[in-house]
């Protein structure tokens, strides 16, 4: 056996095993150094493993001494793998960019287990991804989730306590629903290896159609509410907001992705392009889609907190990538898994450099931060390339997103919904240009503000710096990402 292809199982093992090892370490330089060392080295490994996917082709890969269905199998495919790439990466540079601002927001000796449960966090996203077994899912869903919790409470104030309880009521409601779902489709397949229940499921699908339809249901609504599919968004905004913006990066780039690609994974590879195109739960994750790209910026154009503003933002992006799945079209998904792409790397740039603006002036109003880009010329600058990819201009990954998602709307013969995309761009500029006009323009706004007074170091905006690169080359090898993502979904 290639050893590349034990790369995933030493990612997992080693982001899992060097957390706990964490808490014994008495030197918060030397939890740092480790904690970006492991995610450094998971990245690195990553790297490989899409090379060699890209070389050798999709592979299953045998945990333990047991076949499937009995045994815990991993599949890594050209999705899995590139998802890995960028999961990795871009946990990497946010950890790289809390090196020097993480303490600003969490007590010292909360960094240990502040560390230890970003790199659990990071490692369960990855489990989810790579496994291959829906019930290993389930359990790899449950840690990511009180991970997530976790990271948000740590900052131990009253609105983490309270935003991190109802993010923890919700998913675990989330939880119980999409448990279900796996029971209901292990009645009807008698497995839990998706493989194999797509192989059943194609001889029992005319006898059980609505046991499947449950299902589908279920695994919809319970991923739904832990990948905030509007109208179950309602813990997102509290959460993000609240939390530290290591945390709030991580949240909306990452945590969020991990569940959809689970439903992908769910919907068209256990059951199937075939059996979903038919069953009409995907023209309702369509509409509800379209709901979240339009109230999602409504609700943002109403907020008065930046952090919260992005947030909701958060809302309507993801509304992008439900939108893509309930086309129920080839492009449709792969373009989702294409936005969830360039919203990873997007958001992230957009929370730690508002992160960087609050933390230099301590403002977290919209209003409180005109004239900011004199003060941090750099700082802002990095947030109006983020801002630009949401609004949908040419290059940046926003618009191929919205171009590849109008072309695929008008081959699911669905013309009208370019209609969805159009206003929901037009709401997406309406609260992210306010803040790039007022921050550099304006007399009123630049009054008495001293140039460059309040911009961070060079060296610590560098991840931040990295992620807008990292922006731009998604925008621009768009084109081979679609094709690979449409691929990696047969």
């Amino acid at each position: 056996m290639a050893i590349s292809k034990n790369f995933p199982l030493m990612i997992l093992l080693m982001l899992m095993i060097s957390s706990f090892v964490m808490p014994l370490v008495k030197k918060n330089a030397v939890v740092k150094g480790l904690s970006i060392g492991t995610m450094s080295t998971a990245a690195g490994l990553s790297m490989m493993t899409m090379v060699y996917v890209l070389k050798k082709g999709s592979f299953f890969y045998r945990i333990g001494h047991w076949d499937a269905p009995w045994g815990i199998e991993f599949y890594i495919g050209p999705m899995e793998a590139a998802v890995s790439v960028l999961f990795t990466w871009v946990a990497g540079l946010i950890l790289w960019y809390s090196l020097y601002s993480i303490e600003k927001e969490i007590a010292l000796d909360k960094l240990r287990f502040y560390y230890l449960l970003v790199n659990v966090l990071i490692g369960a996203l990855l489990g989810i991804v790579y496994s291959n077994d829906i019930f290993n899912c389930f359990v790899f869903v449950e840690i990511s989730t009180l991970a997530s919790c976790g990271i948000v409470v740590i900052k131990d104030k009253k609105e983490n306590i309270k935003a991190a309880l109802k993010y923890l009521i919700l998913s675990c409601l989330g939880s119980g629903l999409f448990l279900m779902g796996i029971a209901f489709l292990y009645s009807i397949t008698g497995n839990l290896n998706m493989t194999f229940i797509y192989k059943e499921i194609m001889k029992v699908q005319d006898v059980y159609p609505n046991v499947i339809l449950i299902s589908v249901v279920l695994f919809t609504v319970g991923l739904g509410v832990k990948s905030a599919m509007f109208p179950l968004h309602t813990w997102l905004p509290d959460a993000h907001s609240s939390a530290p913006s290591v945390s709030s990066a991580l949240l909306s780039s990452l945590v969020l992705k991990g569940f959809v690609i689970l439903l992908i994974k769910i919907l068209f590879r256990a059951l199937g392009f075939t059996l979903v195109k038919e069953l009409p739960i995907l023209d309702m994750i369509l509409i509800l889609g379209s709901l979240g790209m339009i109230m999602g910026s409504i609700f943002a154009i109403l907020q008065k907190e930046i952090k919260r503003m992005i947030a909701y933002s958060s809302v309507a992006q993801i509304g992008y990538i439900f939108f893509g799945i309930g086309l129920a079209s080839e492009l449709g998904v792969a373009v989702a898994v294409y936005h969830i792409f360039g919203h990873a790397v997007t958001k992230a740039l957009l929370f730690l450099s508002v992160g960087a603006m609050i933390e230099m002036t301590g403002k977290k109003k919209i209003e409180e931060l005109k004239g900011i880009g004199k003060e941090m010329p750099i700082t802002l600058g990095l947030f109006a390339i983020g801002a630009l990819s949401m609004v949908g201009i040419p290059i940046l990954p926003g618009f191929i997103s919205k171009w590849n998602l109008a072309l695929a709307s008008i081959g699911a013969g669905k013309p009208m919904m370019i209609a969805v995309i159009l206003i929901s761009s037009i709401l997406n500029a309406l609260y992210y240009f306010p803040v790039v006009i007022h921050g550099f323009f304006g007399e009123e706004n630049l009054k008495e503000r001293i140039y460059k007074s309040k911009q961070k170091p060079v060296k610590e905006m560098l991840p931040v710096i990295c992620l807008s690169i990292a922006m731009l080359f998604v925008g621009l090898a768009s084109e081979p990402l679609i094709q690979l993502f449409s691929q990696g979904l047969k």
